[in-house]
Order: C-alpha cells, then structure tokens, then sequence
C-alpha cells in the first residue's frame, strides 16, 4: 500500500473516532469508524476502483501489519498473572495487609501513586499492576475508580518518560540514534529530564491532590459519589472468582517480584548484555539496545511458571484451576487487546497511509516561528498529533529527526528543551487521548468505565499542559534556563489547581 499525502484530511479519522467516542461512550465501533473514514479517504485518493472492497480491504490489510503480537502476548499473560494471584488469594492477603497498615484514605491515595512512581520500568506493567494491587485498598476508603485511574495513568507514563531505566528510555534513544546529532543517546535523554515539564508537573499534581483535597470538575463529582459508597466499580473478571483461602501476602508478593527482576534481566538479555558485542555490555547501554515488547513476554511467561510452582504443589490451587484460572485472565484482557489492535490500526491509517507526518512537518517548517517560540510550538504540535493518533512513541518517533536539524538551524542552544518538548507533549497527548492504548489499559487496571476515566483525567491534564506550555514560553525566552523555566511550571499549576478547587467549592455552594 503506497502512501497517499491526505493533507488536513490525515487528522480526519481519529478526530471521528474521538467524537463518537465520547458522544456513544462505546469505543470499539468509535475506532473501527475511525479507521473505516480514513481507509476510505485513502481508497478515494488513490482511485481505488472498488471504493467499499478498497476500504474494507485497506483496514484489514493494515491492521495485520501493525499489530505488536509481543505486547497482545504480554498483555494476555500479564491478565492470566493477576488472575491466578488474585484466585490464589494473594491479592486478597495484600489487600488485608495494606488495609491494616494503610490507616486513611489519603494514605491509600499515596500508596497508589508511590506504588506507580516504583513500577517505572514499563508504563502497560505499571498501568496493570498498580490498578490490580491498590484497587481493594482504595475500595476500601471510599475511593473512586475513576480517581484511582487517573494516578495510575498519570504515573505510567509520565514516570517511564523521565526514568533512564526503561522502556520509553530505549525507544527515545532510537529515535535519537535515527538523527546522528548527539555523541551518546543516553546522555542526550539524561539531559531532557529537568525540562520534561509535562511529566514532572504530572507526577507533582498526583501527590498534590493525594495530599490535599482539591479536586475539581468531574473529578470531584466522581469523588463525592465515592464518599457516599459508589466508587464506580466496573466489574472485572477477578471480582467474580472463587479466592483461595490458603493464599499468603507472599503469594502476590513473590511473582509480581519475580515479574520485576525478569523484566530487567530479559531487557538486559535483549539488548546484548551477555553478547559478543563489548559495547552492550554496561547496563545502560544494554537497555539502550533491548527489544521491551520481547523482553517483556518473556518476563511474564517466567512470572507465570513462579507462581504456578508456588501455587500447584502447596495446593494453594489445584493443577486444573491454575489452567482454567489462566484462560480466564486472558479473556479478562480481551477487549483492553481489541481496543489496542484498533487503536494500533488507526495510528497506522494516519502515519501510514494519509501521510499525517507530512503534514504536521508542514506545520513545524512553514509556521515561520522565531527560536523563541520553538519549545512552546513543538509541545503543542506533539501534543496535537499524538491525541489524534494515540501514540507517543510514535509522535516522537515522527517528530524527534524533524526537531533536531529545526533547532540547530534556529537556536543551537534550544535543541536539548526543544527535544524535551518534543518528549513531553507526546506524553500529554498519549495521556489524555481516548485512543490511547495507557488510556485504555488504566481504566481496565483500575476496573472503571473507560469514558469515565477519560472524562475525569481530561481537565487534569490539560491544567499540567498549560503550566507545562507556560514553562516552554519561559525557555525560549530565556535561553533554557531551567531554573526559571521550572519555577514558571510549578507556580502556574499550584495556582491553576487552587484557583479551579476554589472555584468548585463555590459553584457547590451556589448549587446546594
């Protein structure tokens, strides 16, 4: 399938997608509308001569090419993981232990978003293991689901953008690699972390509103109708099983450990740690070079036979019921793996076929912006292209090779912010995007309505993106100081934050 240069039509199929998305609340036909409009923009461009044959035909033809089998094949076992545990009884032995030393609700709230900060290898291990352990804990203190997806989601990946040691680190470093520009990859991601202002004002905000009671907009609605006993409970395959009385806190602790210390290990196998080439033998630049989605299969299938080997021969549970317990958590991750092969196929219709990155490379090129205006700019178009395809790594992916020689031909000094803008509004669109794949995969974790999550988490993110974009007009103007350009950030989202809350109580008071 050759491409076809769509211009503005490229942003077609997934601003339809997100419309009916949130008027249906129904997103997997959102998506297959999505993906059916710009299938079809393309079957009209190229004179298709069967215009029906040639959409249908386009969809599905992509869609077999741009699914990640490894991560379908992660996720499917990562479900069947928290199945077997939860039906061992470790969830649940966790949960009474955390209860016991977890005394109020903002101490669930911490827990979950320390929790989240810790898991920083893999944004879908994160999204996954935090919802599944803390979710009891937080039902227990009148949290809603809702509030609880939104810390898991706003401590996956805006935590993995900025660790060095992960996932997202290693795709940033090929994308870095791909421009020639910088003498180590590594360093040059380093040197992007104090300017990464969306990931750091997100992570802040989170323990903000953990400590202090400020929520506001939908958010805060979702939160009283907690506090009355709904926590807007969306039920799970786990929430129906029969749980284990013999299970132990260690029987959830020891294959979620286990599942950490592989995941490093099969990052640092993939990546040439124990190979022939010396220069992939430290640490850093064994991840550097690792193969995640591999890695991470791998990692959960040998967290898979851990707990079958503490499980069966305790007879915690019996031989049949590990199996069956198994199947059951991949039907759990059915629809999160629909929607993500859904979402992996419109990202492809745009980038691939309608030539979305011509476009935004038009707007980047042609916008006649000063060096000043640079940091800011690129935030707000890698914000705009990743919510309207659902990917950050493949905005930044786009967007990294096309930055670099842009600054270095407008300001030398701007390349290192610029990059970290680049970085940081993919992160912002991701984070808010209803397509997202981190999107759908908090809501499943945290058992919540998927537009609940996304309607609740907008307003958040946008306040982080605002302080964030402040502080890009600051570097550009002070030829990146960070110090400055921190400071801005900080202040515009405490104030933004109590400003809305304040605003909130007052609405309230004029409603009651």
């Amino acid at each position: 399938m050759d491409p076809f240069n769509a211009g503005w039509l490229s942003i077609l199929p997934p601003v339809i997608a997100i419309v009916l998305a949130l008027c249906t609340k129904e997103v997997i036909s959102s998506l297959l509308i999505g993906i059916m409009s710009g299938t079809l923009i393309y079957a009209v461009g190229t004179d298709h001569s069967n215009l029906l044959m040639g959409t249908v035909e386009t969809a599905f033809q992509l869609m077999a090419t741009k699914v990640d089998f490894n991560i379908l094949v992660f996720c499917t076992l990562l479900g069947s993981l928290v199945y077997v545990i939860s039906m061992a009884g470790g969830s649940r032995a966790y949960g009474d232990w955390a209860i016991r030393r977890i005394r109020s609700r903002r101490s669930s709230l911490l827990a979950s978003g320390g929790l989240g900060a810790f898991i920083f290898i893999d944004d879908y291990f994160n999204c996954l293991t935090v919802g599944t352990v803390m979710r009891p804990v937080t039902d227990t203190y009148g949290v809603s689901r809702a509030k609880l997806a939104y810390i898991i989601d706003s401590m996956a990946a805006p935590v993995c953008i900025i660790a060095p040691i992960s996932s997202w680190a290693a795709a940033v470093g090929s994308s870095l690699k791909s421009t020639g520009a910088f003498e180590s990859d590594f360093a040059a991601f380093v040197s992007t972390i104090p300017y990464n202002f969306y990931a750091l004002t997100c992570i802040s905000m989170v323990f903000i509103l953990c400590f202090f009671k400020l929520d506001f907009g939908p958010m805060r609605r979702a939160e009283e109708k907690a506090e009355k006993g709904d926590v807007g409970r969306t039920d799970t395959a786990t929430d129906q099983m029969k749980v284990s009385e013999k299970g132990t806190i260690w029987d959830m602790v020891v294959p979620i450990g286990a599942l950490i210390v592989f995941a490093v290990l099969c990052l640092m196998y993939s990546g040439g740690y124990w190979g022939e080439d010396p220069a992939y033998h430290t640490f850093a630049s064994s991840l550097g070079n690792s193969s995640a989605s591999q890695a991470l299969v791998w990692a959960s299938f040998g967290a898979m036979v851990v707990a079958f080997v503490m499980f069966v021969p305790r007879k915690v549970v019996g031989f049949r019921e590990f199996m069956d317990g198994s199947v059951e958590g991949m039907k759990m991750m059915l629809p999160a793996n629909i929607i993500l092969v859904l979402a992996w196929t419109i990202s492809g219709v745009c980038r691939d076929l309608l030539q979305t990155p011509l476009f935004v490379e038009s707007l980047v090129t042609g916008g006649g912006f000063s060096a000043m205006w640079l940091p800011a700019a690129v935030f707000a178009l890698a914000a705009f292209l990743s919510f309207s395809t659902g990917t950050a790594w493949g905005t930044f992916g786009i967007l990294i090779p096309i930055i670099v020689p842009v600054a270095q031909a407008l300001d030398p000094n701007l390349i290192v912010v610029s990059l970290a803008a680049t970085l940081a509004g993919s992160v912002f669109g991701d984070h808010c995007s209803p397509i997202s794949d981190t999107t759908i995969l908090s809501s499943a974790g945290a058992g919540c309505s998927h537009i609940e999550h996304v309607a609740t988490q907008l307003p958040y993110a946008w306040v982080c993106a605002i302080a964030s974009f402040i502080g890009y007009v600051v570097a550009g103007f002070t030829e990146a100081n960070a110090y400055l350009s921190l400071c801005a950030s900080a202040v515009s989202l405490v104030a933004m934050i109590v400003v809305l809350h304040l605003m909130g109580n007052k609405r309230s008071a004029q409603t009651a």
